[in-house]
């Protein structure tokens, strides 16, 4: 226990910095001492709990659930967004926000943004992002086929454009369906030299955007064309899978379901995907917490942004 004189000096020391809010050079000025004097005395009051700092966190924000989350599934980063409606639409809005803020902050110079087709939730993302410096100098690359149903198509091309503009940087698009009708299709549109310069830049990518799909096909994934059918979606569920990322499907270990159907996917690999230095899913939602379960299990994705529903789900495991 502290002598009662130097009890009060470390009081005397709380009391400046905490209540008159003065600087610790400040202090040590005010008190003839040596800076290094003050942060000793600050860090023995917080010892002798003359000093106990709690941390209130405002409504909506769950840090200690995303600190759980980080560490359970040993990823780099998670945000939860605050909804308090289960309504897939408000979910999208909710998680999409919170993305486009983390992507605004952590966004680094002359990164190369790989983006995922047909994701409602990338879309609310990109809706809600505000544009970043001018110096930044990204390049935006499809990393799954943006051809398929016109009117579905608009929201594919709407998703690189707009960020390629809220980015400052260029777009690169993956002219090509998501999903062709047989592997000698996808041979041919590979043998395109539009089609080969975007796949060649995947290697190039340091930032994936990416959606999780539950087995069952979104309504904007299914109204683009590029789905399997129902007879080849059973075919996925007899072999394991839960879910996808760029029609890329695996299973509750995060295994690849490797079928012949994955030789009519013009879109980024999960292994590739792995390898990204930022692997960042937008997703949320009951339906599919098996299928981010897996991903994160499987290491497709190394940041998570969910809402506080599924997060939870993902620890209640």
């Amino acid at each position: 226990m502290a002598h009662l004189e130097e009890l009060r000096l470390m009081a005397r020391v709380a009391h400046l910095y905490y209540n008159q809010g003065l600087s610790q050079s400040e202090i040590a000025k005010r008190l003839d001492l040596s800076q290094t004097t003050i942060s000793r005395l600050h860090k023995r009051a917080i010892a002798e709990k003359i000093i106990r700092i709690t941390v209130s966190m405002p409504p909506g924000v769950y840090v200690e659930l995303e600190e759980a989350l980080r560490q359970k599934y040993n990823i780099k980063d998670v945000i939860i967004a605050d909804s308090q409606s289960q309504r897939l639409d408000d979910l999208q809005r909710a998680i999409g926000a919170a993305a486009a803020y983390y992507i605004e902050t952590t966004l680094g110079k002359d990164e190369v943004v790989g983006i995922s087709s047909w994701s409602s939730t990338l879309l609310a993302m990109v809706d809600a992002m505000h544009p970043v410096n001018s110096k930044i100098n990204a390049q935006i690359v499809q990393i799954l086929g943006g051809i398929g149903n016109s009117e579905a198509e608009k929201h594919a091309a709407r998703l690189g454009h707009r960020l390629a503009e809220l980015l400052h940087g260029t777009a690169v698009f993956l002219s090509a369906p998501g999903i062709v009708g047989s592997a000698d299709a996808k041979r041919v549109l590979l043998e395109d030299p539009y089609v080969a310069q975007t796949v060649a830049m995947f290697d190039q990518v340091t930032l994936a955007l990416v959606g999780i799909g539950a087995l069952e096909p979104s309504e904007l994934l299914a109204s683009s064309g590029n789905t399997f059918s129902s007879d080849e979606t059973q075919v996925l569920r007899e072999c394991g899978a839960i879910g996808d990322i760029c029609q890329r499907f695996f299973d509750a270990d995060g295994q690849p379901v490797d079928t012949p159907l994955n030789d009519r996917v013009i879109g980024m690999p999960l292994a590739q995907l792995k390898n990204i230095r930022r692997t960042v899913a937008v997703a949320g939602g009951a339906h599919k917490v098996k299928a981010i379960r897996g991903a994160l299990v499987g290491g497709i994705v190394n940041v998570l942004v969910t809402d506080q529903a599924t997060a939870q789900a993902l620890i209640d495991d």
